[in-house]
C-alpha cells in the first residue's frame, strides 16, 4: 500500500470511528497491507485486495478473550 492509500485509510477510520488518534501505518517489508494503532497499541492489519482491478481492503482484529471484561450476571 501506498502513502496515499495509507492516509485515506487513516482518515475514512478516524471518522468512521470517531477516533481522532487511530493511525495507519506502513508495514516493514510489506506492500499488500498496512497495521494499524490505537494510540501505541497495536489493534489491527489491513490487507489490500486488487482483484481484477476492484480494490477493497480487509480490516482484520482479533480479540483475545483475556482482553474481555468479565461476564456480567444478567
Amino acid at each position: 500500500m501506498n502513502a496515499s492509500e495509507i492516509s485515506r485509510i487513516q482518515t475514512y477510520l478516524q471518522g468512521k470511528f470517531g477516533v481522532p488518534n487511530l493511525e495507519v501505518r506502513a508495514r516493514d517489508n510489506k506492500d499488500d497491507s498496512a497495521e494499524v494503532y490505537l494510540g501505541d497499541e497495536f489493534i489491527a492489519v489491513i490487507f489490500r485486495d486488487d482483484e481484477d482491478g476492484d480494490v477493497s481492503y480487509d480490516f482484520n482484529m482479533a480479540i483475545l478473550e483475556i482482553d474481555l471484561p468479565e461476564k456480567s450476571n444478567g
